[in-house]
């Protein structure tokens, strides 16, 4: 059984947030995808807050991290920028460290957990409340 215990990683400057599970994730689809609308449907996002992310996290840096294409033959379409490359395969390269550092406290704490009752996965209505 795989473990219920996982980390996630959600980078921030100031209070501005960079790049967190959202994003990257949106990263990824879009790579996999080649649109920001395909990338969307992928995650059941709306296109407009896809759209809205990928704005930020190109207005974020100081290269674009999404290249956006319109029109032509084949429709528009979007596509990571080698800087968006580089973003996506280090925040990857980040989640594999932290879940590498914290493998035997989240093996520890997931011992811990109660057992899931009739498959209710939320404590709330495990514990009765």
């Amino acid at each position: 059984m795989a473990s219920r215990v996982t980390a996630s990683l959600r980078l921030k400057a100031d209070r501005t947030g960079i790049l967190g599970p959202g994003k990257g994730r949106l990263l990824a689809e879009i790579d996999k995808a080649g649109s920001i609308s395909g990338a969307a449907r992928g995650m059941g996002m709306s296109y407009k807050r896809a759209w809205d992310l990928v704005a930020d996290l190109n207005a974020l840096f100081k290269e674009p991290v999404v290249q956006t294409s319109f029109g032509g033959a084949k429709g528009g379409g979007a596509a990571l920028t080698p800087f968006g490359q580089e973003v996506l395969k280090r925040y990857r390269t980040m989640l594999e460290a932290i879940d590498e550092a914290l493998s035997g406290d989240m093996a520890w704490l997931d011992k811990q957990l109660a057992p899931e009752k009739d498959g209710e996965k939320d404590p709330k209505k495990r514990a009765g409340k």
